[in-house]
């Protein structure tokens, strides 16, 4: 188990696991970003040594890099809420009561969570369309297009456990400052 000062609310939601001496973190998202991170960075590597060596380009490649980016676009959201790298509007925050700031704070994530859910439901409609309806596969390598929308839905898991920690590591701190 992990000490409670490396504790982290919500870490089993997003794959958090105590290693060891409770000092190491394996990071679930964050070792999924690196993979879809060198894998785009593969990917493009290959395809410019195949153009320079055999003036051959592999320019299917790009559907695959390009939707590996949106997802990797997804992971690292989760990443930056946690982090409170999204765009806030902290001057005006900091203006306000402490009591405010407490609503302000569910007040945020609740739209931020209600944002994701959107997507995700949108996704998913879209999802199911191309998987009853419409059939269609991509363009250069034929590979049917709802695979690619998969990682939107799945990968938000990420996101809703950012915001739960954000906003969590956010009212911690107004009630240390209480106290």
């Amino acid at each position: 188990m992990c000490p409670r000062n490396n504790f982290i609310p919500g870490a089993s939601l997003s794959g958090s696991v105590c290693m060891g001496d409770g000092n190491q973190r394996i990071r679930i998202d964050h070792w999924i970003a690196a993979a879809l991170l060198f894998a785009m960075a593969a990917i493009a590597f290959l395809n410019v040594l195949s153009r320079y060596l055999f003036h051959f380009s592999f320019a299917a490649t790009e559907e695959i890099t390009i939707n590996l980016f949106v997802w990797l676009t997804v992971v690292g959201s989760g990443i930056a809420f946690e982090r409170g790298g999204q765009l806030g509007m902290v001057t005006l925050y900091n203006i306000f009561p402490k009591r405010f700031k407490r609503v302000i704070i569910f007040f945020s994530s609740g739209l931020s969570a209600l944002l994701f859910v959107l997507v995700d439901l949108f996704t998913i409609q879209a999802i199911k369309d191309e998987v009853t309806l419409f059939h269609a596969t991509s363009a250069a390598l034929g590979i049917p297009v709802w695979m690619y929308y998969t990682g939107v839905p799945l990968f938000s898991v990420f996101v809703f456990t950012g915001i739960y920690r954000d906003a969590s590591s956010k009212l911690d701190g107004l009630k240390r400052k209480e106290n």
